[in-house]
């Protein structure tokens, strides 16, 4: 019998690792890297056009982390070769950029950005739609997901079960007909890249953590259109859908606050879900 894959964080085993809490100094200072990496995805908005290679984009974001005085956290991470992720259509996560990848008009794409200043990590990842030729299925995909991990986010309160995040996501993905990625979740964030706790996407009756003040980590689910499968191709990170169904993906950092949750990464702009104003 085939065993089920543990889910991971970008490659990294979490299950061992105890969750951090941070303090009110703590949160602020991740809150202001949180802020500008969160500003690159509301700057690069305007770049994301038809013809745009994939390289240009990860040369723009590679050029306002220099210009906050940080760094890309995945430039040369495990080998990684790039400021950022982008992954496009098919591609669920880890998408290399390229010179030779240009985005069509109708495509989705998925930018997947942390900034590393002073010591905190700023991580967060949005859609972005291509053009004005996007299918209603594409366009339906991003909303729900969109929606999918505001769902998540909005069980995160102290006490609540880690749990309970999972199942939010994996309803509102369901009602539609479309799939959750399972070998991947979320993660803690702020002094390391990848930390505890994780954070499934979909229910798992046996993750009972509760969350307590202080904890901050991902919430960034992978929904596909098509079936829930998903391979990593040869080149050891870009991961798409078996059935090259659409996938999309949003990710925000989030802090349990003693009476609920706030959300580090909220767009400067106001931005939530494409079309963004530009």
């Amino acid at each position: 019998m085939k065993t089920k894959q543990r889910p991971l964080s970008h490659g990294v085993d979490l299950q061992r690792r105890r969750a951090p809490i941070y303090d009110a100094d703590d949160i602020e200072a991740l809150r202001r890297v949180c802020q500008e990496s969160s500003t690159i995805l509301d700057e690069i908005t305007r770049h994301i056009v038809p013809g745009v290679t994939t390289q240009e984009l990860d040369d723009r974001i590679e050029a306002m982390m220099r210009d906050f005085g940080g760094v890309a956290a995945t430039l040369g991470y495990k080998g990684y070769p790039a400021s950022s992720c982008i992954s496009v259509n098919h591609v669920v996560n880890h998408g290399i950029p390229s010179p030779g990848k240009r985005l069509q008009d109708g495509d989705i794409v998925n930018i997947d950005v942390t900034l590393l200043k002073d010591g905190w990590y700023g991580d967060n990842s949005r859609m972005y739609l291509v053009g004005d030729k996007c299918s209603l299925r594409a366009r339906k995909l991003v909303d729900t997901t969109y929606d999918a991990m505001m769902a998540g986010i909005a069980q995160v309160r102290p006490g609540a079960e880690l749990m309970e995040i999972g199942l939010a996501i994996q309803t509102v993905a369901h009602a539609v007909g479309f799939s959750v990625v399972e070998e991947y979740c979320g993660h803690g964030v702020g002094r390391a890249f990848h930390d505890a706790p994780m954070i499934m996407h979909y229910a798992v009756p046996t993750d009972r953590m509760k969350m307590q003040p202080g904890m901050v980590f991902t919430v960034e689910p992978m929904i596909n259109a098509g079936k829930k499968g998903v391979k990593q191709l040869s080149d050891g990170w870009t991961v798409v859908t078996r059935d090259r169904s659409l996938s999309a993906q949003f990710e925000h950092t989030v802090v349990v606050t003693e009476n609920g949750h706030d959300i580090l990464t909220r767009s400067p702009k106001g931005f939530t879900k494409p079309p963004y104003p530009v």
